[in-house]
């Protein structure tokens, strides 16, 4: 988990060096991207909302989505992924939404949806990237592994918009 700890501290100093805020919601993580942020001293300086809607009810009463997208598509899917990262950005006024949702396991998964299917979102800007994830391994190993996809996501769009 170092490398999420070193990637969080790079993210922290450049939201800070471009004046930008970050918000996460969060299911299948339960608040480890969040807790990952919130390590790095000074994270307060662009940092300002961190959700666990980990159920469907918190996801469509803290961040907006809609009981339609949750009765259609489930939880788990990029409709809801995407949802949830407009969803966090907006209600929080912050730059940039991380959002995942997922099957961390061990039960739960199905055919169409087994365990270690992650979808994480991320809202910037007027855009909105969806990345389908299909990690292996321990319940543990699966939500550090969101963890790290999410941050890597969150510093790729960082890198790519040097101002």
């Amino acid at each position: 988990m170092l490398e999420n700890k070193e990637l969080a501290k790079k993210i922290v100093n450049t939201l800070l060096e471009r004046n930008l805020w970050l918000a996460t919601a969060e299911s299948c993580t339960g608040g480890l991207i969040a807790a990952t942020i919130t390590d790095v001293a000074g994270s307060s300086g662009c940092f300002g909302y961190g959700v666990v809607t980990y159920s469907n009810e918190a996801k469509h009463r803290l961040i907006n989505v809609s009981e339609e997208s949750l009765a259609n598509w489930g939880a788990v899917s990029p409709q809801v992924a995407e949802e949830m990262a407009r969803g966090v950005k907006a209600v929080s006024g912050a730059n940039i939404g991380i959002a995942v949702t997922g099957i961390a396991g061990p039960g739960g998964g199905s055919a169409e949806k087994p365990v270690g299917l992650v979808y994480i979102g991320m809202a910037a800007g007027n855009e909105v990237e969806i990345v389908k994830n299909l990690f292996s391994g321990t319940r543990q190993e699966i939500r550090y592994a969101t963890v790290a996809k999410a941050l890597s996501l969150v510093d790729a769009y960082l890198a790519k918009t040097v101002k």
